[in-house]
Formats: structure tokens, sequence, C-alpha cells
């Protein structure tokens, strides 16, 4: 969705391109047409502009031609991005683009190297571009005309309230998203409301673009290979597109077919999905059955959930309970010491390993105390069962309450997501119990009966 308009300076920046040797795609030229056009006023037309195609097709060679436009034409640039050899390798490529179009550094322009400090500066137009990696206090302070944010489907809220006001003082600002859609595992929220808020009509000086299916969709349907993918047949191949198919169709859906998981933009898991996954009578369990268990973060309460599989292929989970630490962990122990649980796992160091000696007091084994990264590898797991219809569960109101009124959390530095409440009075541990007790069922293995022949 693009604004109208006459005036555009994107011949002048397809042109400067190919001056490198290499050649625009049709897609990225008429991209770059509507990125760059401008009004009676000589002001871009689009102060933000959004895109989204899926991995590989070249969406970063957009960004090197708008920004290499903007070092000829004298424009301060901030390019940022999730991670640093991500910014590194846009600077690799910006100085590579400008050597081929014939200027010579220390002559025509200069450049930091300096890893997680690039810059790159022109000096007959002034024009200078900055590569950094995104923080929630990178860029104050500073003022540019173009704000770039590479890989956008981990653009934090936290990290826009610190950088959107850095072309702020600009006479023709101007920002740009660029990105995939968000997989289950991205901890950016911006894009994603940008999208929404684009579509909707609820924008202005905006645009978006985005290849993609609108629904989950069949991996193998060639057809739907090129209209998500404008490079395909160009910069890669139907076979190398086969070789990325796997188990994980929903994956395959994000990465290669543009998909977007619709998510409610007020909680990270609306009613209506959660409703979705109600069973109407409880269905056949196997045996083994899987423990989880979490010390909420402030430390007032500690939440137990269960989870078994089911005989269809599914994973059943339910809350046990969610009390207050100062009562202790009897209530944990004496739940335990009757079911006998495959696997126990405890997260929360106010807590987690009191109970671990505990329950080995008790003669309770199997316990499990996970990494961080074990926990966001949960996280992602059950948001995975969650598109995959996975789960299965008897509609307890109060589990119901808290799953549908949470939101995402960072966990670690790279791209790692948890739940937090939207509610101060929900315990978001409950959620986090059931997360646990349903990682642990997905990824433990049934064990085989030992057959003997004689």
């Amino acid at each position: 969705m693009v604004l109208p308009y006459e005036h555009t300076k994107g011949k002048e920046a397809v042109d400067l391109y190919n001056k490198t040797g290499r050649t625009a795609q049709q897609w990225q030229e008429l991209l770059l047409y509507d990125m760059l056009a401008y009004n009676d006023d000589k002001l871009w037309t689009h102060t933000k502009f959004g895109y989204s195609v899926p991995r590989r097709n070249g969406k970063n060679e957009i960004v090197a031609m708008r920004e290499m436009w903007g070092l000829m034409n004298g424009e301060k640039i901030l390019h940022t991005a999730h991670r640093t050899p991500t910014s590194h390798s846009a600077w690799e490529r910006l100085c590579e683009l400008v050597e081929k179009i014939g200027l010579t550094e220390g002559e025509d322009f200069k450049t930091l190297k300096q890893f997680g400090l690039e810059t790159i500066e022109v000096f007959d137009t002034g024009g200078k571009v900055n590569f950094r990696t995104r923080s929630s206090k990178g860029g104050l302070g500073e003022g540019y005309d173009l704000l770039v944010i590479d890989e956008a489907q981990e653009y934090q809220d936290d990290q826009e309230s610190a950088l959107k006001y850095v072309v702020t003082s600009s006479m023709n600002p101007q920002t740009v998203f660029c990105g995939t859609p968000p997989t289950p595992s991205s901890s950016g929220t911006v894009f994603t409301k940008y999208r929404n808020n684009v579509l909707q009509g609820a924008s202005v000086n905006s645009a978006w673009a985005e290849w993609s299916v609108e629904n989950k969709s069949d991996v193998r349907d060639i057809s739907l290979w090129y209209e998500t993918n404008p490079s395909l047949g160009t910069v890669f191949t139907e076979r190398s597109i086969t070789d990325e198919i796997g188990t994980d169709d929903v994956d395959f859906n994000i990465q290669r077919l543009g998909l977007w998981i619709k998510y409610n933009q007020k909680s990270a898991i609306t009613k209506n999905e959660w409703k979705f996954l109600e069973c109407d009578k409880l269905p056949e369990f196997k045996k083994e059955i899987f423990v989880g268990i979490k010390y909420g973060h402030d430390g007032t309460n500690v939440a137990m959930s269960v989870a078994v599989k089911t005989t269809d292929g599914k994973i059943f989970v339910e809350a046990i309970d969610c009390q207050s630490i100062r009562k202790g962990n009897a209530w944990i122990i004496e739940y335990l010491r009757c079911m006998r649980p495959t696997k126990i796992i405890i997260d929360g160091v106010n807590g987690g390993q009191l109970l671990k000696n505990e329950l080995k007091e008790n003669k309770i084994k199997n316990i499990i105390l996970p990494t961080v990264k074990e926990v966001i590898v949960a996280n992602a797991s059950f948001e995975q069962g969650l598109y995959s219809k996975n789960i299965v569960h008897s509609n307890q109101p109060s589990l119901e309450q808290v799953v549908s009124n949470c939101e995402k959390r960072s966990i670690g530095s790279n791209g790692g997501f948890g739940y937090k409440s939207l509610n101060d009075s929900m315990e978001i541990a409950l959620l986090d119990s059931v997360i646990l007790a349903y990682y642990v069922c997905d990824k433990s293995k049934e064990r085989r009966k030992q057959k003997i022949s004689y």
C-alpha cells in the first residue's frame, strides 16, 4: 500500500546502483520508486516505509540502494540492526558498492572499520552513514535524515522509544523498516504493529509492501513459491527451495512464503486462539505425566502444571495450582509423591534449588533445573504448539484469564522471549508452569517395550 505520487528519485537511485556492475531487479526498482517518491514541496511522500520479503530475495540490496543515493546526496543516515554482525555486513556491502561506482577510500570517502561502530562518509556531499546495533539507548542525542531499521522483526518498543526521535530535526526525514515476518522466537513488536496500522489505514505518510500468503499454505505448491519470492529464478532456484522443506510447515510458511501469524494486538495469545484448543471431553491419555513448576519473578507465588500426551498425538495441559511461597512446598511435595511423574522441570532462582533438594529428600527423582537457553526454547516450543494446534486443555477459567492477557518480554540477547502479564493482578507463573510442562512432555521420547526372542 503506497500513497499516490507524481515525482520520484527512484530512477536516480537505480541508475547509480547499476553503475556498480550489478543490475537492480524489476521488483527492486518498483519498490525504490515508491520509497523515493516526493511531493511538490520536495518532501518524501512516505516518511515511513516498511517492507517484508521472504529470505534470500535481496531485500538488503534495496536498503543499500537507498543508502547509496543518500550518501551521494548529503543525507545523514543511521543504519540499525538487531545483531552487530548484521550491521557490519551492511557496512561491508555499502563500502563495496561505493568503490564500484568509482569512489576511492581516502580520496573520495573515509570509513571507520571498528566493529560495531562502522561509518562511511563521502567528502564532496557530506553524506554519512553510521552502522549501529540497536539498544534502548542507541541514537539518543544524535540527528539523522534517514533511519534504517534492519531485521525489523526484532525491533522492540523500548528501542523505538529511543530511536524514533533521531530524525525529528531533519527537514525531510524518512524511516525505512526492512525485515521478514516474525517467527515464534522473534522478540519484536513494532514491525507487526506498523504493518497492521498501515493496512488498516490508521497511519499517515506511511507505506507498506510485502510478498506473502494470507493463510498457512501447501509448502509444495510451486506457484506460491513464485508469488511470494520475487527473486526466484534469478537469485535462487526451485531446487534450493525444495531442499528447505522439512517437517516444520509453519516455519516454511513464515520464512519462505512470507506468512504473517495473526497475533492479537493486546495479548500475545488471544482468548479465541486458546478456546479453539479446548476439548469437549477429556481425551485418552498415555501413561507418562510431566510436571512444570515456576516460581514467580517477584518471589511471591509458585505455580504447578502438568502435561501428558494423548493417544491421538496431542499434548494435554492443565494447571494444578498457584499458591503463595509463604505456604511452603508441602503441597507440591504431597502432590508429586502421589503422582510420581516421569519428569519435573522447576524454574525460578528464588526457590528452584530449595525445592529440588526437598524433593530429593523425599526420594522424588528426574528433576530438571533449566538453563536460560532451555527456557527460551520452551517458550518458542509452546507457541509453536499453539500455532500447530498440538495443545489441548479443559478450559480452566483461571488459566484462560492469564493466557489471554499476556504479552511477550525479551529474554537474553539473541531474540529469545517469554511472557509477562498485561494485568498486575494476574500471576504469569501459572502460564509459565504450563509452558514448562508442555516443553518436557513434547521433547520426551516414548520408551520402547523391550522384546525378548529366543
